[in-house]
């Protein structure tokens, strides 16, 4: 990864510093529900506003599509951003059809409106660009779930005034660097999810940087019917056979072992106190669905989590959100975040299901870095350049 700037760069004192941060939090009845995205970058605020910047941050919210939708107003965030943020803030209704007066002051926090509601805003437009760097001297990103994405406020303000990594970013940049462009190893991948189809470039890129990777979750079960077992009833991409055995042999080429269950936990429907019975893959009756990983198949990844010095985890390993079907994934992470504490696991996780996953485990805060960000992070990994990111790097 080549380096890029961060506040460490930059004169903050007495300058319109502009900030784009990820506040597009969950809001019901008018009030945030969950203000995790929120915690996570008010460090950078508060450093900016210490070092006497004065603070306007930029965010988006929902889709608006360049209209102005009021249910998508960013107004009722503000009273959450100060809550968190332990200081006032001076929220700045505008449509963004001009630019709007701002007057910020050295110490100062102002949160402005929607940039959605600009129709340039995603086309990455020029001239709202510019109208955007016209009401700042610096640009601080610390959003880096928004950072595949090349908009006005993510990339194009790059182009017009400084721009540097906020802590948060900056974070997540190291984390990522850690994990597989400079990692300790051996290391593995755990991937799950539902579709095969989502994730091929995901498992094409994995492939050439880990030394082993284990597949589970619903997909998984396209990979046993590409190696000749039958699956039953169990979701499976069956038009996507021929792509998985593929797969499995371009990972042989690229020496990465891959890591299938052995064994599963199948039941007749998937709901709440279905019985159930863990079956040997090669034993799946035919009404059956394999709803999770079984206690061999556990087995088999922490003793791959034990011969790795990293760990990269995106998706659960069975439908977690139903217990029993949740055994695997529970276990799994509860394993790794003790390797992680006891020092001997650098280990980095992304994904909605995912940090769900981890958050149902209790296994969350036991990992060295997880990441909010779904489809930025899911990029990365996809070995994709990240538009937001690559307006921080330094020059050569």
């Amino acid at each position: 990864m080549p380096a890029f700037r961060t506040l460490d760069d930059a004169n903050l004192k007495g300058k319109r510093v502009l900030c784009r941060v990820d506040l597009n939090v969950p809001v019901a009845d008018g009030k945030v529900t969950d203000a995790t995205r929120i915690e996570r970058v008010v460090p950078t605020l508060r450093e900016i506003m210490d070092k006497g910047g004065a603070l306007i941050v930029l965010a988006h919210f929902d889709r608006p599509k360049g209209k102005v939708v009021p249910e998508m107003s960013l107004k009722p965030v503000a009273a959450a951003l100060e809550d968190k943020l332990g200081r006032p803030v001076r929220f700045v209704s505008t449509d963004w059809r001009e630019a709007p007066v701002v007057n910020a002051k050295p110490g100062e926090c102002v949160l402005m409106e929607n940039t959605r509601y600009h129709p340039g805003e995603e086309k990455n437009d020029e001239a709202f660009s510019k109208m955007l760097a016209s009401l700042g001297d610096l640009f601080v990103n610390d959003a880096f779930s928004a950072a595949h994405r090349a908009h006005c406020s993510t990339e194009g303000l790059a182009h017009f005034i400084p721009a540097y990594a906020g802590r948060a970013m900056e974070a997540e940049l190291k984390a990522l660097q850690a994990a597989l462009e400079t990692p300790k190893r051996p290391v593995i991948a755990i991937v799950g999810g539902a579709k095969v189809s989502t994730k091929l470039d995901l498992l094409g890129n994995l492939m050439k940087k880990v030394d082993a990777l284990v597949i589970g979750g619903a997909m998984a079960n396209t990979f046993l019917l590409a190696q000749g077992y039958s699956v039953g009833k169990s979701l499976a991409e069956r038009d996507l056979v021929d792509t998985a055995a593929k797969i499995l042999e371009s990972a042989k080429t690229s020496q990465c072992a891959i890591i299938l269950p052995v064994d599963g936990i199948v039941a007749k429907e998937f709901k709440a106190g279905a019985e159930w019975h863990d079956y040997g893959i090669d034993a799946i009756p035919a009404d059956g669905m394999i709803l999770d990983v079984g206690p061999l198949s556990i087995d088999r990844v922490r003793s791959a989590i034990d011969d790795a010095h990293t760990l990269v985890w995106n998706g659960p390993l069975g439908a977690f959100e139903i217990p029993p079907f949740d055994a695997a994934t529970v276990a799994a992470a509860k394993h790794a975040a003790a390797r992680t504490k006891a020092g001997k696991l650098v280990s980095v996780a992304g994904g909605g299901d995912t940090v769900a996953a981890l958050n149902h485990a209790g296994a969350a805060d036991g990992f060295t870095y997880i990441s909010t960000a779904g489809g930025a992070f899911l990029e990365w990994l996809e070995g994709k350049p990240l538009p937001g990111v690559k307006a921080l790097e330094v020059a050569k």
